[in-house]
């Protein structure tokens, strides 16, 4: 069969029961990083006493790679105890590991997966939105237009909505939300569970001067809800790719998601 197994995201305490005994009885194991999953194989092992199966296979399964190593699978494979591991967190949650539950599905091939430590629902309970609804946005693209109409999306869709960010790039996006929405609050999660785990609430503004240009570490940031940007089988897009005027491609653009004109229009100038 095939089993899904979370890892930890810092803390190695946080690593259930049933994932040490899955990884411990598995024949193979699927491994974002080979060496991360070997690393927390010598700990259980050291920390914790666990006896694994001798001559377990690592095979490496990565987001390069994921589909063409799926397309030539065999359901043969799976008449052996197969696990797959992300290097930190829940598999599919920006991870690989969905194509492997799909074609388990589609090949009547038993499956589990087991619950763990995620950074995506830990970073929005402490966040103290008080919300029942959120929405997993991930990584936002990381220039040029597609990034401007993601980030929009994340903003304006009413619900509180959770990003991943790199350290590379987090102060871009303090940036681009300071502007966009500057008196939004939002939470940010550093480093969650590990030794300089961190939380920063405020507006952009302020989360910008509470870091002082410290973004090291791995950030998850949450989005308080706003108000809902009205949806249109029209894109911005497509206004974009029209041959119009900078000015009046921000005013049917304003028209579309609500958005102020100037604030768009001046947003535009950016893009070129």
């Amino acid at each position: 069969m095939l089993t899904l197994v979370p890892t930890p995201i810092g803390n190695i305490g946080d690593i259930s029961l049933r994932a040490i005994e899955a990884l411990s009885n598995a024949d193979t194991l699927l491994c974002e990083d080979t060496r991360v999953t070997k690393k927390l194989i010598h700990i259980l092992k050291e920390r914790y006493n666990t006896v694994f199966k001798e001559e377990q296979k690592f095979i490496s399964l990565h987001s390069h790679n994921e589909k063409s190593f799926v397309e030539k699978l065999e359901p043969s494979f799976f008449e052996q105890n197969i696990v797959y591991a992300s290097d930190a967190g829940m598999p599919g949650i920006s991870d690989p590991g969905q194509l492997l539950i799909k074609y388990a599905l589609e090949n009547n091939i038993e499956y589990d997966v087991l619950p763990g430590a995620n950074a995506l629902l830990t970073a929005f309970v402490a966040s103290g939105f008080v919300e029942t609804q959120m929405l997993f946005w991930g990584f936002l693209p990381h220039k040029g237009k597609d990034r401007v109409a993601s980030l929009q999306g994340a903003l304006h869709n009413g619900f509180t909505t959770v990003l991943y960010e790199s350290p590379h790039r987090l102060q871009k996006l303090l940036l681009e939300i300071k502007e966009e929405e500057p008196n939004r609050k939002i939470f940010l999660g550093k480093e969650l569970t590990k030794k300089y785990q961190n939380y920063f609430l405020g507006t952009a503004e302020e989360v910008l001067n509470t870091l002082n240009d410290n973004f090291r570490g791995e950030w998850v940031v949450v989005i308080e809800a706003g108000d809902t940007h009205n949806s249109s089988a029209v894109s911005q897009n497509d206004i974009l790719d029209l041959d119009l005027p900078k000015k009046v491609q921000a005013k049917l653009i304003s028209k579309i998601t609500g958005e102020n004109t100037k604030s768009c229009y001046q947003r535009l100038l950016k893009l070129q």
